[in-house]
């Protein structure tokens, strides 16, 4: 089973921003979507869980249509599909503990059950200890492990990360990243990451794909696109703007 996009378009007003996208995202694989800022990374994302919903296309988890489901199965989806906010969204008011276990107590799991899951939950993205924390006494990388640990905490067969190390250094980049692996290795957890981290995304995909002017520019292994001729393609992995440009000229 999978993820799959089928001519997806979304527009905000008269800014059409994804023009026709198909893609499949394979079972058991990381899959690292990249793009300048505003091609529409994030609204893809949002239009996998039905956060934003398309004006056109088409769009299956698992074989089901997303657009159809009703509200108590779109619940369920999103229960199978774990989201990771590219800043964190957790709740300032609530514990490091709560702000984990937010989504077990929704689906009314038994409390007992629910601190064992936390608890394992924190311990997978090395934060045991933290259960008594408020966000505010958390750096940016540990508020980022907080929201991948409230994201893997109902078990999810899927995950989507949003921009998982933006503002970071680049040693707590990497450390994100390396759970981002341990996610798909320990978990089997399909992922979706977008990012602009070239790095990262060499680091944790499979596969990438470069979202460009509405719809998928390129799509292969980090080796094939490192080898990419493609001057858009080449122009962002390499950081020269002037090669794209020169393209659309």
């Amino acid at each position: 089973m999978s993820i799959e996009l089928h001519d997806v378009r979304k527009a905000f007003g008269t800014n059409v921003i994804l023009n026709g996208v198909s893609l499949t995202v394979e079972e058991g694989e990381t899959l690292a979507v990249i793009g300048y800022s505003g091609v529409g990374k994030s609204v893809l994302l949002k239009s996998i869980v039905r956060l934003l919903e398309p004006d056109a296309g088409d769009v299956y988890v698992d074989g089901q249509d997303v657009s159809t489901l009703h509200r108590d199965e779109l619940y369920d989806l999103r229960r199978r599909v774990g989201y990771v906010f590219q800043f964190a969204a957790l709740f300032d008011s609530m514990t490091v503990f709560d702000n984990v276990a937010m989504g077990l107590r929704r689906v009314r799991m038994p409390e007992p059950e629910i601190v064992g899951r936390v608890e394992e939950s924190l311990q997978l993205v090395e934060m045991s200890g933290y259960d008594d924390r408020l966000p505010a006494e958390l750096s940016g990388g540990q508020r980022k492990r907080i929201g991948l640990a409230r994201a893997i905490a109902s078990r999810p067969k899927y995950v989507l990360y949003d921009e998982p190390t933006t503002g970071l250094d680049p040693v707590t980049t990497a450390v994100i990243d390396g759970l981002i692996i341990k996610m798909a290795n320990e978990l089997n957890v399909t992922g979706v990451v977008v990012t602009h981290d070239m790095k990262s995304a060499y680091r944790v995909a499979d596969r990438v794909a470069m979202l460009y002017d509405g719809g998928i520019r390129f799509i292969g292994t980090p080796a094939e696109i490192q080898q990419a001729e493609d001057p858009v393609v080449r122009g962002f992995i390499e950081g020269n703007p002037k090669l794209a440009q020169e393209a659309v000229a």
